[in-house]
């Protein structure tokens, strides 16, 4: 059944995640809460949003999201970049910190597509890729904004 297969997918994406998170709490590296983790999250998927923009996908006040990206700036996760279009805006932007951190939870997304390229024929691939694409791009209207995010940064 699609659905349970796709779900089992996201499932283990989401454990995998939260091994990450918990781990980093384990051994104390983590200075990031849970939500602030979410929030960077966010930041990251939307690629570089307004806190405005920020607040919208996230569905919380522009206060609350600025008191959130306040304390994430603190602690050297994100910088704010002051818009070149309009002086009044700034953008949210991770800083190598995060990045690394990031980049630790997700080596596991290049495993799983280096492994994806090895048992599947080239073709296969490329149809997958076709699918998530259409998935990503047309079926999921609801998060929009970061399709429109993403074609102002390649402005």
């Amino acid at each position: 059944m699609l659905e349970q297969a796709f779900q089992d997918v996201y499932t283990k994406f989401k454990l995998h995640f939260y091994q990450n998170v918990f781990q980093r709490f384990a051994t104390r590296e983590a200075t990031l809460t849970t939500v602030e983790s979410f929030c960077m999250e966010g930041i990251m998927a939307m690629g570089e949003p307004t806190i405005a923009e920020f607040s919208r996908m996230m569905q919380i006040s522009t206060p609350n999201a600025a008191y959130k990206i306040g304390s994430l700036v603190k602690k050297g996760y994100v910088e704010k970049i002051q818009s070149t279009t309009d002086r009044r805006e700034y953008h949210l932007r991770p800083t190598q910190k995060y990045i690394d951190y990031y980049n630790i939870s997700y080596s596991y997304l290049s495993t799983v597509i280096e492994r994806v390229r090895k048992r599947f024929p080239e073709e296969d691939v490329d149809k997958l890729e076709q699918m998530l694409t259409i998935i990503s791009d047309e079926l999921m209207p609801e998060l929009d904004l970061m399709n429109k995010t993403r074609q102002r940064l390649s402005e």
